[in-house]
């Protein structure tokens, strides 16, 4: 791990040299994946992002996940390509998105999911959106909905004891005025994350660090269903809770990995 540390710090001062791109191979490390393919990478990155600032993201998402230097190389170059190319920094306290070591069919990959923080700065990228988030309610709130012709949504929270979780919604409005809210309960919330998240009993899994959010990016995917987004927001959605093993200018482009079921004791290694 000290090795793979060490040389992303000299690539990402600029320090690698100007050598021919080594061949690829199987036992490659990830450093030695990213000067193989500095110009696939350099092509693949946003206009504002330069390959010694992608390697310093690599060199950071690892120092703050060191599983993934365990990861293969490609899947991992690809998953922190998909937060490049959304302008998203991963593995970081902003929870804009996470890179995770996730186990499928016995070989330890790397997962690229959206984080909370993330996706309502997509969002805001709608000049549309005037507003748009997403709240916890607790057992002691007061807190009652309706929906039909005139929805309407009251939450008055309690803040001496709220109790326990009771469930989570999203909000948003449009320029024009117009409103849309999704409600869903805690056990609903679980439920879904159970079925749809493959890497949700992972112990590096953001559903573990920050449920609160991870819940709250599941209220507010639903909620955005019915919102009118552009076809860049389309995409950065398909990149969620994706493996990938290529690069390329989109990224939504290139295929996801068939994932395989996480194991029943959550291990990801």
């Amino acid at each position: 791990m000290s090795d793979v540390k060490q040389e992303l710090e000299k690539r990402a001062a600029g320090g690698g040299g100007q050598s021919q791109p080594a061949k690829l191979t199987k036992n490659m490390t990830i450093v030695d994946m990213v000067k193989a393919l500095e110009p696939e990478i350099k092509r693949a990155l946003p206009s504002i992002l330069t390959p010694e600032r992608f390697t310093r993201m690599a060199l950071s998402a690892i120092n703050n996940t060191p599983k993934l230097g365990e990861c293969t190389p490609m899947s991992f170059i690809a998953a922190l390509m998909n937060a490049a190319q959304l302008g998203l920094e991963p593995n970081t306290p902003l929870g804009q998105a996470y890179l995770i070591p996730y186990k499928n069919k016995g070989v330890l990959e790397c997962q690229f999911q959206l984080g909370y923080r993330g996706l309502i700065d997509l969002a805001y990228r709608n000049d549309r959106m005037q507003s748009i988030e997403a709240q916890v309610v607790y057992e002691n709130d007061e807190f009652s909905y309706e929906l039909g012709l005139h929805p309407s949504l009251t939450h008055r929270p309690s803040f001496d004891k709220p109790g326990e979780i009771r469930a989570f919604y999203a909000i948003f409005r449009l320029d024009n005025g117009g409103f849309r809210f999704e409600v869903m309960s805690k056990s609903y919330v679980d439920a879904y994350a159970t079925r749809y998240s493959k890497a949700f009993t992972s112990d590096f899994s953001p559903w573990k660090s920050n449920y609160e959010g991870m819940a709250k990016k599941t209220v507010i995917k639903q909620l955005l269903k019915y919102a009118p987004i552009k076809s860049d927001f389309q995409k950065a959605i398909t990149l969620d809770e994706t493996v990938k093993t290529q690069l390329s200018i989109d990224m939504s482009e290139i295929r996801n990995e068939c994932l395989s079921e996480a194991s029943e004791s959550g291990e990801v290694a």
